[in-house]
Formats: C-alpha cells, sequence, structure tokens
C-alpha cells in the first residue's frame, strides 16, 4: 500500500485519528495519536515528538525525533468507544537531521534483513506467541494472584468454554486487521492459549507480532479478562514460550534455501551453517530473547522449556527443531528456535537471531551431531561428553554473555546495545535487591 492508497482507505473508514505507533527499547508499544487532517503531513514528512522520556530513546537535550509511517501497516483498528473511527500506521523513527535513529528497534531488523538480502537471502519467520487468560484476585494486602480461567489443556475442547469464545473473537480482530491466523488452541497450562499466524518477511511477522499482543489484551479486557505474555506467571505449570519457526527464501525466486533433498535430514548446507551459528550464539542471544528476570523462571527442565544448547529433528528437549514435513511442501522446511518468549521485543530478537546466523553462514560453521534423545534425563557426566552447555540461569548472566559477544551487540549497534543493557541491568538490580513472598514465608519465624 502507497501514499495515496492510505489517504483513500481512510477517507473511505470515515477515519476520525490515526494512532503513530512504534516500540521502545524493551518492547513496549508506544503510541502518538493525529487527527485523520494531518496524514499527509504525517505520510509526506512526518510527526515530530519528544523522545526524551521513552526508555532507550533520546537524552534530554537531544530529544527532538521524527516518526516516519510506513504505509503498508495501515490498518482500520477493529474496536473502540464511541462513533469515533481509529487506524493505525507503524513507524520507523528519525532524528532531525533525517538519518535513521540508531535506537530504534525497528530499524536494527532492517539493518540486518537488509544485509541478509544483499547476500540473497530473505529471512521468513513464524513466531508461536502463547499467553494466559486470566482472572484477577486480590490476596493478602495489595498482592494480586493470577487466576487461570479455565481448568483446560492441550488441544481441549468445551462447547461452554469462554476462553474459546475469547479466542474467536481475538482471531475476527486479528483477521480485521490483515493478519492471517492459521490455527487456535489451547495449549498445556490451565488457562494458557496459542493462536498462531502466518508465516512470512521477518519485519512483516515482528510487525504481527507487536499488533497481536495488544490486540490479543484489548479483546481479553472486553471479556473481562487479563491476557499476559508474562513467560511464567504461575509457580508448577507451563510457561509461555514464542518458538520462531525460521528459514531463508531466495532473493531471485523466493524457494526455500533450508531444503536438501541429499542432505542430512534434508537441510541444505546453508541451514546447517545457519543453525550452527545460532547455536554459537545462543548464550549470548538469550538476554535479548528472553529479556526479563521472569523470563529465567520459564527455563527450566521439565516444563517443556529449552534449557540446552543443543539440535535435533523431533526433540523438543533441544533448543532448535527441525520439524518434519509431508512429502511435497519442500518449501516448510525450517529450524524452530525454542528459548524465545513472549515478552521480548520482537524487532530486536529477530535482528539477533538473524546475525547469529549469518555468523555461522559467513564462517562456515557446522554444527554438532543432533541429539534425539531426550536432554532432560542427561546427568552432568553425559552433558560434557557430549559438549552441550546450558542457556544462562539469570537475566544477570545473560546481560554478561550478551556483552561479550560482538555479533550480537553488533546486530543491535551500540546505541540500542547500551540503551538495552542499561534497562535491564536496572530490572536486575531491582529484583535482586527485593525481599520476595517467598523469603518472607521461608525465613521470617525460622532465621
Amino acid at each position: 500500500m502507497n501514499t495515496l492508497q492510505v489517504l483513500e482507505r481512510a477517507k473511505a473508514e470515515s477515519v476520525d485519528f490515526i494512532s503513530l505507533q512504534f516500540t521502545d527499547v524493551v518492547g513496549a508499544i508506544k503510541s502518538v495519536d493525529i487527527p485523520v487532517s494531518r496524514l499527509t503531513e504525517a505520510l509526506e514528512r512526518g510527526i515530530w515528538f519528544d523522545g526524551s522520556s521513552i526508555e532507550g530513546f533520546a537524552r534530554i537535550h537531544e530529544s527532538d525525533m521524527v516518526l516516519k509511517p510506513d504505509p503498508r501497516t495501515y490498518r482500520l483498528l477493529p474496536w473502540g468507544s464511541g462513533a469515533q473511527h481509529r487506524a493505525r500506521l507503524l513507524c520507523d523513527v528519525y532524528t532531525p537531521d533525517d538519518t535513521p535513529f540508531p535506537g530504534d528497534p525497528r530499524g536494527a531488523l532492517q539493518r540486518v534483513t537488509e544485509r541478509a538480502r544483499k547476500l540473497g537471502f530473505v529471512f521468513q519467520t513464524g513466531p508461536e506467541l502463547e499467553f494466559f487468560l486470566l482472572q484477577r484476585r486480590t490476596g493478602d494486602g495489595n498482592h494480586v494472584e493470577p487466576v487461570p480461567n479455565d481448568v483446560g489443556s492441550y488441544f481441549d475442547f468445551s462447547g461452554r468454554d469462554q476462553a474459546q469464545d475469547v479466542r474467536q473473537d481475538i482471531a475476527v480482530a486479528l483477521e480485521a486487521m490483515h493478519i492471517k491466523v492459521e490455527m487456535l488452541h489451547h495449549e498445556v497450562a490451565m488457562g494458557q492459549h496459542e493462536i498462531d499466524f502466518e508465516y512470512a518477511e521477518a519485519l512483516h511477522t515482528a510487525d504481527n507480532a507487536i499488533t497481536f499482543k495488544y490486540t490479543v489484551k484489548g479483546i481479553a479486557a472486553q471479556h473481562g479478562l487479563i491476557a499476559t505474555f508474562m513467560p511464567k506467571p504461575i509457580f508448577g505449570i507451563n510457561g509461555s514460550g514464542m518458538h520462531v519457526h525460521q528459514s531463508f527464501a531466495a532473493v531471485e525466486d523466493g524457494r526455500n534455501l533450508f531444503h536438501d533433498a541429499g542432505g542430512p535430514l534434508q537441510l541444505s548446507s546453508l541451514a546447517r551453517y545457519f543453525i550452527a551459528g545460532q547455536l554459537e550464539h545462543a548464550r549470548a542471544m538469550a538476554a535479548v530473547v528472553s529479556p526479563t528476570v521472569n523470563s529465567y523462571k520459564r527455563l527450566v527442565p521439565g516444563y517443556e522449556a529449552p534449557v540446552y544448547v543443543c539440535w535435533a529433528q523431533v526433540n523438543r528437549s533441544a533448543l532448535i527443531r527441525i520439524p518434519r514435513y509431508l512429502p511435497g511442501r519442500e518449501d516448510a522446511t525450517r529450524a524452530e528456535l525454542r528459548c524465545p518468549d513472549p515478552s521480548c521485543n520482537p524487532y530486536m530478537a529477530f535482528a539477533v537471531m538473524l546475525a547469529a546466523g549469518l555468523d555461522g553462514i559467513e564462517r562456515g560453521l557446522e554444527p554438532p551431531e543432533p541429539v534425539n534423545e531426550d536432554v532432560y534425563l542427561f546427568d552432568d557426566e553425559a552433558l560434557r561428553a557430549r559438549g552441550i552447555a546450558t542457556l544462562p540461569d539469570t537475566l544477570g548472566q545473560a546481560l554478561v554473555e550478551m556483552q561479550q559477544d560482538p555479533v550480537i551487540t553488533g546486530a543491535l549497534g551500540s546505541h540500542l546495545c547500551e540503551a538495552f543493557v542499561r534497562a535491564k541491568e536496572q530490572e536486575w538490580e531491582e529484583y535482586r535487591l527485593r525481599v520476595s513472598r517467598w523469603e518472607v514465608e521461608r525465613y521470617l519465624e525460622v532465621a
């Protein structure tokens, strides 16, 4: 869609306001609303805004920034209040001298995907965002306890399940925003759900992931529920991941470059190099793809979350899994990275994932032998014998690994990397100093 088509659509859909959206360094959606009368100005010249209070953006003395809408992302918002109609445009962030802002997460992904495109590769992804639908229940004092909205499990069906109605309403809203829904179902844990959308070029799916998250939250709120993408909201049950399927399409003809009928596991050498690069940088990627203190409550053995740095064809305990495909579906050959979670900023996550894979390709790295056993059953000696490393145990460890890896920091650039580390070190320090309920219950009367 071009500028003229956006203006025509906005007029035809009687739009009153335009929400100009972007993300900060930690993935939070930010928005500047303008009346539709300023849409032409926004599309032609951009809209100025103050970036000094946005996490990871400008300092006070250099706060002026410009939002430039991407016309391809125009969507009519399928909900709202009253008679006002609103649409949204996702934006790239620029500096006053009309250069891309180096702290823009969307811009970071575009830089790395353009590097891949120059090599002949289109990076394609399919993120699977899991989430919980919860009721709010207030416990002692001001403590809020998350309560699952149902007692279902994996693929469960109930004709009188409110959660099923919510999932369907979410799917309708997503389709209205031109996000092609492929499947919706109950996940393993009580109150946990997944809605999968189309597999496509990485910038497009990152845009869709951002849209998906606030759509899910908005529809859930209409039903009186909380939708959360927190990786581990409830102790003792499965957490929520964002498994990401990945492949390369050829720039010239779109064919899947990960497939080779004669290769091991029918993978091309390009795919193997890519996988080896991600395994090589897995510990450093963790801080970006699993970026919260809570992420490391999910990344523990026993809950289908990957902890061990290895790969396999079917094994879901491996960090990277190669899904099987039906004969005649060679275009479906892909590598599934299982450690990301939905609290991440998808632009930054995809950027470091691609950079790691490209490093493997450029260096011609070969992955180790695939591990088809259940790695959760390996003891320390077996892990050492197979050379299987583990992901960091905490956000603090992950940040150290990240800062020591020039491929991962280079993918983000110095500005974005420094802002991200600063925000996350503050988060880790706050968590480290905070006295939790568990500590009070465990030590108050026995210490």
